[in-house]
């Protein structure tokens, strides 16, 4: 597999500093222990079935000739149903070697430092980007390795149509709305929306959360114990504003546009952005083959120029149980899973569609150059947040058909950021956190 001459760096998260220097262990790291040469390394691991799997079964076929491990995959049920699965395996102590599941706020429920191996005093985690391990860290330790390259919720641009119009990539949400003014004028539709597929019209809303962040860094912690909401500080609000500044853009039918349809009309040039988490890459880069570099990045702006910064969703992560019989063995399977062998060879079985987890890695050949240029930069700068639902439990459940609401004009922005309040509130009394 060629690679590109682009090495992945650190990245910091919002508050992740404080975070990392508490689980970070002091004194020596350990290596994991190699094979004893005893016989048959067997380890079990389990995952949803709803996962992108090829990549993961290439990895365990790979360890048991490279390191002889045998990894047996347990396909288990997806969704909420995982998480029933899981906790009650957990109960048990029924569940399997190594599991792989979310990170962040999801994992934090499971209690990690008392059902995981704690990563923290291997070698291996040190490779770990600072952001990813700020999603699979507590104060007690690091639990997880990544499956997989991020996405990022930001903007995404035709680069030549910004050229033929003379356009440079905004700095501030004012910059981008005069863009968006311009590519108008121009006879050209500027902002694409898809409420065909319903879920895509919350993007624009909770990938504005390193905007949030950025001057209010305890803002989640302060939002799940109910002493602030979205529409208490003024860049909460303002993200369902910027949600309601593209409307006037969007391009004629776009209630019943679908995915597929806004793939095709950034990559043809009708459109100049669209506003959507970038696993769009991979559809793009499967459809329209080499006219994926034809398309850009850019984080979505907010008011500081000098503070322009990306919000994040992390891959899912393998962990170790801690009360496995196998633990060593575990252990070796995690440190060979972010070796260089292995992550060549899951990336080649698998989507590139944001940054990697792991520092000093190349990409492959085919990598967008949206990620190698464009979103990488903000990770090698620091400029990365996590999104909501990694930082907390509380999302609302109606995300989608508030900010519908907002985009149809049946709420205006105050209506629809303080309903969006309720209903995450709603879903934290329903999960029991006060």
């Amino acid at each position: 597999m060629k690679k590109k001459n682009v090495k992945r760096a650190a990245a910091v998260v919002l508050s992740a500093v404080t975070l990392l220097s508490l689980c970070a262990c002091s004194g020596e790291k350990k290596e994991a222990d190699q094979d004893s040469g005893d016989g048959k390394h067997e380890i079990t691991l389990q995952v949803g079935s709803d996962s992108a799997l090829k990549g993961l079964e290439e990895v365990c076929k790979l360890a048991e000739s490279e390191i002889g491990i045998k990894v047996d995959i347990e396909y288990t049920v997806a969704g909420t149903d995982t998480d029933n699965l899981i906790k009650t395996r957990l109960s048990t102590g029924d569940l399997a070697d190594v599991l792989v599941y979310s990170p962040g706020a999801l994992l934090m429920t499971l209690n990690p430092s008392e059902h995981f191996i704690d990563l923290s005093e291997y070698d291996f985690a040190d490779k770990l980007d600072e952001t990813y391990r700020s999603s699979v860290s507590n104060d007690k330790g690091t639990y997880g390795v990544p499956m997989g390259t991020t996405r990022a919720g930001a903007v995404m641009y035709n680069k030549k149509l910004y050229k033929d119009l003379g356009l440079s990539v905004p700095k501030t949400w004012d910059e981008f709305i005069k863009n968006c003014q311009k590519v108008k004028d121009a006879g050209k539709n500027a902002v694409i929306c898809t409420m065909g597929t319903s879920y895509t019209v919350q993007v624009p809303v909770l990938g504005d959360m390193y905007n949030v962040l950025a001057d209010h860094p305890d803002f989640i912690s302060l939002f799940e114990k109910g002493e602030t909401g979205f529409a208490e500080i003024p860049e909460g609000t303002e993200s369902f504003r910027k949600l309601a500044d593209t409307v006037p853009f969007y391009q004629e039918g776009y209630t019943a546009a679908t995915y597929d349809d806004g793939c095709e009309m950034l990559v043809s040039g009708e459109s100049a952005h669209w506003i959507m988490l970038t696993s769009a890459l991979t559809n793009i880069s499967s459809l329209y083959g080499d006219q994926i570099n034809d398309i850009g990045v850019f984080a979505i702006p907010g008011d500081d120029p000098a503070n322009a910064g990306i919000t994040t969703w992390m891959p899912n992560g393998l962990y170790g149980n801690k009360d496995s019989d196998n633990v060593e063995d575990v252990v070796r399977f995690l440190e060979f899973f972010v070796s260089d062998k292995a992550i060549e060879t899951y990336l080649a079985n698998d989507a590139v569609t944001g940054p990697l987890c792991v520092k000093d890695v190349d990409y492959p050949e085919s990598t967008p150059d949206a990620v190698t240029e464009d979103m990488q930069a903000y990770f090698d700068s620091g400029k990365v947040s996590l999104a909501q639902e990694f930082l907390t439990q509380v999302k609302g459940s109606a995300t989608t058909e508030v900010c519908t609401s907002l985009i149809t004009g049946q709420y205006d922005v105050e209506q629809a950021v303080k309903a969006y309040d309720e209903d995450c509130f709603k879903q934290a009394e329903q999960l029991g956190i006060k």
